[in-house]
């Protein structure tokens, strides 16, 4: 039968797959509109299916607080190129899928990829479409909700890097100010935990043995190997925990000072820091 351009343009309204791609399922499905649409599903689960195994080391980060600042999300949309990650259906998902997560707050990623979206289907249901339209692995990583005094967003330049920092004892401050320049701290320093109470204590025990042989096979007298390796040991927190680093704006203070002289005992709880590439 013959497939005419108004079908074709209702099905690329329907899916958003392109006209030669609707224009090849119409005919397939004899003109028949719903089967077309499976048709064109099957394809992007073919697509999916195929590049499974492909990294998706690009996309874009996303994180925004809400609830008056009690509330935030950070997520990742990957994709395998950065062509990908600024087409304007893929940022148009991205965006989709932070006003869905707002809406619904769900507690992990597979809350999140179980989620219906406008069209009743799952959002892995809605990316897999995508994937079979664009042609390139797509996917949620590393999704966060928290819920807490106060929490600041960082996205950094470039949209590959973001942060969520959760506040304490905030006060009246300017806490989403003082929570970029925190969230900007952790993005460039990579810290591993906000203190030391939160280094795991098999690190610690590594730490201390690494640095106790060191010091041995430079010489130094048994005696005091346990002293040098805590030293050392301090040494580690200093660079490896937010609260201990100095700041990046202001050298001489350390993130914890730096948080108290905004506000009298403010301080960060935790923080999640999602990164593409």
């Amino acid at each position: 039968m013959k497939i005419t351009a108004q079908a074709v343009n209702n099905l690329r309204k329907t899916t958003g797959a392109g006209m030669m791609d609707c224009k090849k399922a119409l005919v397939e499905a004899n003109g028949d509109m719903e089967v077309a649409i499976d048709l064109l599903r099957k394809r992007g689960q073919k697509v999916s299916a195929k590049r499974a195994d492909r990294e998706t080391s690009e996309g874009t980060v996303y994180a925004q607080s809400f609830g008056r600042g009690a509330e935030g999300i950070i997520f990742a949309l990957s994709c395998e190129t950065d062509f990908v990650a600024k087409n304007d259906d893929f940022q148009a998902m991205g965006k989709a899928l932070m006003d869905l997560a707002i809406a619904n707050k769900p507690a992990d990623k597979a809350a999140f990829d179980a989620l219906a979206m406008a069209d009743g289907r799952s959002v892995t249901e809605n990316l897999t479409d995508l994937v079979g339209k664009i042609g390139e692995k797509i996917e949620v990583a590393q999704y966060t909700y928290v819920k807490a005094e106060k929490v600041a967003p960082y996205i950094h330049a470039g949209s590959k890097l973001g942060v969520l920092v959760v506040l304490e004892n905030a006060g009246d401050s300017d806490y989403l100010t003082v929570g970029k320049d925190v969230g900007m701290q952790i993005a460039a320093m990579n810290p591993l935990a906000v203190n030391a109470d939160q280094i795991d204590e098999a690190t610690k025990e590594r730490e201390l043995n690494l640095a106790t042989e060191k010091a041995r096979e430079s010489g130094k007298p048994e005696a005091i190997l346990g002293k040098i390796a805590q030293g050392a040991l301090n040494k580690y927190f200093k660079e490896n925990t937010l609260l201990s680093q100095p700041f990046v704006k202001d050298p001489k203070k350390t993130i914890a000072e730096f948080l108290n002289s905004s506000n009298k005992g403010m301080t960060v709880a935790s923080f999640s820091r999602v990164a593409l590439g």
